[in-house]
């Protein structure tokens, strides 16, 4: 075996024929490619030699293959170079695989930066970055095409509702990079808004990027953006698309053919040419946040891309979470909000279930499932057109539990929670799947259970009971409805499944309150007033009729921000109690998870400043899956949180850290969380 080196170390590889070795090779350009190897001490870029025969086509931002420790892989050429820093022998570039530029030195610099700021590796965040190529495609493209004409200039639009609204688009105009976060008044407006913004920077010349959550709201930018800039102007990304076609669009986009792009979250990196606005809509919403290595979130990723592009910056929603809130308060970007009589114009009549007028009605207001309040204003709201019900959990029965004494009835093989999937079906254990048939509560010996905790279905057959004769609807799961028809019927749904209707529902009903303030999680209150805003902003004015009952104790401050209409105080507040407890936005944290020796093997390589604090390890405890069943290895969390003006100083660690476990080859894989949604 000869020994390769590459710009960072040296690798090992096969020997080369001696035609392949050639004595002139100082005379031949070098490739800093970027190797897709997501081990943690090894990333860096690595030098090779172009041979003549690929000089035209290995090209900066080209896919090619090398040969890394002995075995082909892929990898990103980054830039070409007249000499290297390696003093050892170089190897050369196996092939090219394709010509086509498809890494641009900007998403290549952006990449780079994720990847620091979540102390993940450069060869993860491509993989998120640039699509699989798709060859076909790829040769059957149109070459590279000058931007369409720019659009005409929009007028403010709805916009004009908001106080700082018309002078975010002047900026625009202008050609500056005003950053806004903007709390959307309620109602089906804000795809209009956000395509006004988009247009507004295309007639000056620069593109647009916009992020929403799913396929359902990318379908209402979708139009939006047709119906403001025209044919051909925009496109969209998404993976119902499916390989081939995602591609062509992403290629369009790179080429520079279009230059307003919307979609969803692998959206964040599209290459859009001359960036000039990025936009992301509901950023509370989980669904911005990155599964896969290094887990990126998609309000962060588009936050680092306008700064770099000084380009303008949009974060809406009809609620605010603390995280964006935290950017108006460092003075990184401005509110753009309405005034309390324009909000009061726009929302519904909210009214709480729980409150003391309610309380001297009904008895069992704050006990009921479903209080007498509820089942007023949803047959209020039925004699004018459809109601919305929300309903925390999908499925039938999530939980179960002995009739005779209370406990919660569990499976008598592992010992995890019982749950009913459907009518007169048997009990199912929700972690080994085994069927409670033959269930008996351990405690008193019954045999009879009654639900804890009713989903989405069951909700469904109840109401349809207490409305004999309405149409009952359902929405969540793998059935998400898109739209209703404007016809009376009760649609019970899900958060984030709530279908649209044409003129707003006349009333909503959200139930189950608690199960949605009680989550086990840092976000729990500003998730909860999130899903309720979002189901809320579907019902017409009050000043129309529209009433939405929450089924929950109206004294809590999430409940009287609901109420008020009023995301922004509560957003506020959430961020001073995370100030004062240390917790992110007001700290950067990093979650450590894994096997208990691989936690502490990583707590132990972690070199930090005397401000860093680590909590744990703790055993992770839930009731998603059994500890310890099927083989499973026992997992633990340690957080670790330093203050936020030393953020860079802990991902930096944390990347040396790993690169030490991975040089050595230390067994257990640690899941490294910079800021994760729910450290608690």
């Amino acid at each position: 075996m000869a020994t390769t080196a590459g710009s960072g170390g040296a690798v090992s590889a096969r020997r080369r024929p001696a035609a392949r070795v050639r004595t002139a090779a100082a005379d031949l350009p070098v490739a800093r490619v970027a190797v897709d190897m997501p081990l943690a001490h090894l990333d860096r870029p690595f030098d090779y030699l172009v041979p003549e025969s690929l000089a035209e086509r290995a090209v900066a931002g080209c896919r090619v293959r090398v040969r890394f420790a002995g075995q082909l892989t892929g990898g990103f050429i980054l830039d070409r170079v007249a000499t290297s820093d390696h003093s050892g022998r170089l190897a050369f570039l196996e092939r090219v695989v394709s010509p086509e530029p498809v890494l641009s030195p900007e998403v290549a610099a952006l990449a780079r930066e994720v990847a620091d700021r979540y102390a993940g590796t450069l060869a993860d965040v491509l993989r998120l970055a640039v699509p699989p190529r798709h060859a076909g495609v790829e040769q059957s493209a149109a070459p590279s095409a000058p931007p369409p004409p720019r659009p005409g200039r929009p007028g403010p639009g709805g916009w004009a509702r908001y106080g700082a609204g018309p002078a975010f688009l002047t900026a625009l105009t202008q050609g500056r990079a005003p950053r806004a976060v903007w709390t959307a008044l309620p109602g089906t407006g804000w795809p209009e808004e956000i395509a006004r913004a988009a247009a507004t920077a295309a007639a000056a010349g620069r593109g647009s990027l916009v992020v929403v959550p799913d396929a359902r709201d990318l379908a209402l930018i979708d139009t939006a953006l047709a119906r403001t800039l025209g044919p051909g102007h925009h496109t969209c990304l998404a993976a119902g698309l499916g390989p081939a076609e995602r591609y062509r669009r992403w290629l369009e986009v790179r080429r520079g053919a279009v230059r307003v792009v919307a979609g969803t979250r692998a959206a964040m990196f599209a290459p859009v040419q001359d960036l000039g606005l990025v936009v992301v809509w509901d950023d509370g919403d989980d669904l911005h946040a990155e599964p896969r290595a290094p887990y990126p979130h998609a309000r962060e990723v588009l936050a680092l891309r306008a700064h770099r592009a000084r380009a303008a910056a949009l974060i809406g929603g009809f609620a605010r979470t603390a995280e964006a809130t935290s950017l108006v308060a460092s003075g990184w970007a401005a509110a753009v909000t309405a005034d309390r009589a324009t909000v009061r114009r726009h929302a519904p009549l909210v009214q709480a279930t729980g409150d003391d007028s309610e309380l001297a009605r009904d008895a069992a207001a704050r006990s009921a499932r479903v209080p007498s309040l509820a089942l007023r204003t949803a047959r209020e709201g039925l004699t004018r057109g459809p109601v919305l019900v929300q309903v925390p959990r999908r499925g039938y029965l999530g939980a179960v539990a002995c009739v005779g004494c209370g406990s919660r009835a569990s499976c008598p093989d592992c010992g995890g929670p019982l749950a009913v999937e459907a009518r007169d079906a048997p009990a199912r254990c929700r972690w080994c799947g085994h069927l409670a048939g033959q269930w008996q509560c351990p405690g008193c010996g019954g045999s009879r259970m009654r639900a804890v905790v009713a989903g989405a279905r069951r909700t469904a057959e109840e109401l349809a009971r207490a409305f004999p004769g309405a149409k009952v609807l359902t929405s969540g799961g793998t059935d998400v409805l898109t739209s209703v028809p404007p016809e009376p019927a009760v649609v019970v749904a899900t958060p984030g499944a709530e279908p649209g209707v044409a003129n707003g529902y006349t009333a909503a009903v959200l139930l189950d309150g608690w199960a949605l303030l009680g989550r086990p999680g840092l976000d729990a209150a500003q998730e909860a007033l999130r899903r309720w805003m979002n189901a809320a902003a579907l019902v017409v004015p009050g000043s129309q009729g529209g009433r939405v009952t929450v089924v929950a104790e109206a004294s809590l401050p999430t409940v009287q921000a609901f109420i008020r209409w009023d995301p922004v105080t509560h957003a506020e507040r959430e961020l001073a109690e995370r100030s004062a407890l240390g917790f992110p936005p007001a700290v950067r944290m990093a979650s450590l998870t894994g096997p208990p020796e691989a936690v502490e093997d990583l707590l132990g390589a972690l070199v930090l400043p005397q401000p860093a604090e680590v909590l744990g390890p703790v055993d992770m405890v839930g009731d998603s899956a059994a500890p310890g069943a099927d083989g499973a290895q026992q997992q633990v969390r340690a957080l670790v949180r330093i203050p936020r003006a030393q953020a860079a100083v802990l991902a930096t660690a944390l990347r040396t850290a790993q690169g030490v476990r991975s040089a050595r080859k230390a067994g257990g894989q640690v899941r490294v969380q910079i800021d994760p949604a729910a450290p608690v």
